[in-house]
């Protein structure tokens, strides 16, 4: 049995209770480093396999392997936010399929999404239409990233975006891009957003305009969430809010 579990921000108030009853059963847990550090101090008596990033189909070939030699083992492969949201519950359906391994049960338990918790933190920037998109290009063209930029735009959605920047410079320039392309579209006073490490230690977060945001590259990392408003985002009393259309 593999237990596919999103985590949330990794603090057990922002995991549903179904990701905590699986912890409580698995007996090996596998997961990038930044995250086992994050749930190790709930379950010190676990079996742990910290990896690094880029090595994702590496941990899900090894919790196959474990569970097709040791069928009693119950194993946790985990992933901040909801496992199915960039998380890992594709990829490990997806090998399980290739290696032929149907035989071997598969279970996806619900986290709670980064867009979530960084929304409840700015306050309601997500009441209406949204959109999530990732700024990494490792697995996704640019031009396809962009292209669903302008979509979002067009279609005046309020966007999420994950994985801003990184130290990678074009990562940087890809971000820098991304803001000139919104700022075609949205006016440069549209309510934004960014939240650092959402939901645990070291939280922070702040709102601004579209234009102050695109001049914040240097304050942004991998581990901030950022949401660009649309026409009907407001600031109401510091906070960040999307009107969904009720009449008061």
């Amino acid at each position: 049995m593999i237990y596919v579990i999103g985590i949330g921000s990794g603090e057990k108030d922002s995991m549903t209770f179904g990701a905590w009853a699986a912890l409580e059963k698995c007996d090996v847990i596998l997961g990038y480093r930044k995250y086992v550090e994050l749930i190790r101090k709930y379950f010190p008596e676990k079996i742990f396999r910290e990896y690094s990033m880029r090595e994702e189909i590496k941990r899900c070939e090894y919790a196959l392997k474990i569970s097709r030699e040791n069928p009693q083992q119950i194993i946790g492969l985990i992933s901040s936010g909801d496992s199915g949201i960039y998380g890992m519950a594709g990829l490990i359906l997806e090998l399980a399929d290739a290696n032929g391994d149907s035989q071997i049960e598969i279970k996806i338990i619900a986290g709670v999404s980064a867009s979530s918790i960084c929304a409840s933190i700015l306050g309601a920037p997500l009441m209406n239409d949204y959109v999530v998109l990732s700024l990494s290009d490792l697995l996704t063209g640019w031009e396809i990233i962009e292209r669903r930029i302008r979509a979002a735009c067009l279609g005046d959605f309020v966007i999420c975006v994950f994985n801003p920047v990184s130290k990678s410079p074009k990562r940087r320039e890809n971000f820098r891009r991304a803001c000139e392309i919104m700022l075609e579209y949205k006016t440069p006073d549209t309510p934004c957003g960014f939240v650092r490490n959402g939901g645990r230690y070291g939280e922070s977060c702040e709102i601004m305009t579209l234009s102050e945001i695109a001049d914040c590259e240097s304050e942004l990392d991998m581990f901030c969430t950022l949401i660009i408003g649309n026409s009907q985002s407001r600031i109401i009393n510091g906070k960040f809010v999307t009107r969904r259309g009720y009449d008061m």
